[in-house]
């Protein structure tokens, strides 16, 4: 018998992505990636009780910023997710590379309703958007993507592309609705499944790049899990202010 919490996979798909259980209902049990953003469910039968431990969070830098003569202040990002666990960790990614950030949980239909007042109270300069989604090829229709291309609109409405950069989408996004709708950077291009860190490292090397200098997106998407298959965008400028001479 599984319980809450319990890390599994699934022999149905060849054991390919580890989950741990959120939710048992009626021995149904609902799943979310411990590294991907995907959400399952599945009969007990077809789960296999992994061994495997939680490891502790390893990536690259995103940028080198030399301190010698600059001082920096990185963008600020306002962070909104569906899932307190990653919301945590790419908190803490903000948190390592010295980025302010807001971090807030909501569901994906709740989003909208509340971006306006987020924005206003934190007046940020990079808008973070994710949570959970999925592609259902038969249909050719999304699960969350119309709560994403909502929120973003909203958002345009109260600061344009020069203010306010925004990252949004989740594994298997509508890329092309949510750029549409006025997103910087979306998932997924490839309807791939994406690594729970790739939008934060996305908004961290936004964050990190002076407000006079375009985005190098070959450079800053090579930093993600799953490069231009899973997040795409448009050339913008960074969000960060560069002052000279540094003082101590």
């Amino acid at each position: 018998m599984f319980k809450i919490g319990d890390l599994v996979t699934r022999k149905k798909y060849g054991n390919d992505i580890i989950f741990k259980i959120k939710k048992i209902d009626n021995n149904k049990y609902y799943l979310s990636g411990l590294d991907i953003r995907l959400i399952a469910d599945a009969n007990e039968d077809d789960l296999i009780l992994t061994t495997i431990s939680k490891k502790k969070e390893k990536y690259n830098k995103v940028r080198n910023l030399d301190i010698k003569d600059f001082y920096f202040i990185p963008g600020i990002i306002l962070h909104i997710d569906s899932d307190e666990e990653y919301i945590e960790r790419s908190k803490k990614y903000y948190d390592d590379n010295k980025i302010k950030s807001y971090c807030y949980k909501y569901n994906e239909s709740e989003y909208h309703l509340n971006i306006d007042r987020l924005i206003k109270k934190h007046n940020p300069t990079i808008l973070v958007i994710t949570g959970h989604d999925a592609y259902n090829k038969k249909n050719n229709k999304y699960k969350n993507s119309k709560y994403f291309i909502e929120t973003v609109k909203k958002s345009r409405k109260l600061l344009n592309e020069n203010e306010l950069a925004i990252v949004a989408g989740a594994c298997q996004s509508d890329f092309i609705g949510i750029i549409n709708s006025g997103a910087s950077f979306a998932s997924s291009p490839s309807h791939v499944n994406i690594h729970a860190l790739d939008p934060a490292i996305v908004a961290s090397y936004i964050a990190l790049t002076d407000k006079n200098e375009k985005i190098n997106i070959e450079e800053m998407l090579s930093k993600t899990a799953y490069g231009s298959d899973g997040i795409g965008g448009i050339i913008t400028n960074g969000k960060m202010i560069s002052i000279y001479p540094r003082k101590e």
